[in-house]
Formats: structure tokens, sequence, C-alpha cells
């Protein structure tokens, strides 16, 4: 999956292994490995597939938006990076087409 970044600033905390660490702390294990699965997914459905992450699209005002776990509360808020957007007929996102995402921020939005 192709992935670009909110920010530079983003990028870096979330690509470089000293400032994941520094970024993370004892989370930083789990954050690398979530994005080592955003790499290795062909797709976005690929990626739902997998236990760890939990991918699942977000409600309310974040609509439109997807997030994975990392722990706890903890999660990687990303949107597909696709115009237009691949629907399904039914009007909700073609997961198998989402090929590109832009990551926008880690949280704990709970």
């Amino acid at each position: 999956m192709d992935i670009k970044f909110k920010s530079n600033k983003l990028e870096r905390s979330l690509t470089i292994p000293k400032e994941i660490s520094k970024t993370y702390g004892t989370t930083a294990k789990l954050v690398n490995q979530r994005i080592q699965e955003f790499l290795a997914s062909q797709n976005l459905f690929v990626l739902g597939t997998l236990p760890g992450p939990r991918c699942h699209e977000l409600k309310g005002s974040r609509k439109g938006e997807l997030a994975v776990i990392i722990s706890g509360n903890w999660r990687i808020i990303f949107e597909p990076n696709h115009d237009p957007l691949p629907l399904k007929t039914d009007g909700g996102l073609d997961w198998q087409k989402i090929t590109s995402i832009k990551i926008l921020e880690v949280i704990d939005y709970h």
C-alpha cells in the first residue's frame, strides 16, 4: 500500500526508527509493526483481514476516516488517498480498491 503523511514531522515520527522510539516510547514496537502491516498490504481489504490492527471506519465527526489499533485507546488515524473515493454500489468504501492512504495522526481519541 502507498502511504502519504499529513506532515513531514508525522512522517519522520513514523518512519525513522530512532524517531519512532523517541516519540512513542514503550509502544514504538507496535507503531512500527502497524506501519509495516500497511506497507505489506496490497489494499485496505487485506489489512482489514489481519486480527492485530482491527482496521475500522470511524463515525460521527470522523466519518470518512479509518483507524487501526496500536494498543489500549491509541490509534493510527488515516483516510483513503484517492480522488474520487472508490465506493461500492451501496455508497460504502470499497476496501479492495483502496491502495493508497494518508496518515493523519496518532492519538488516543477515546
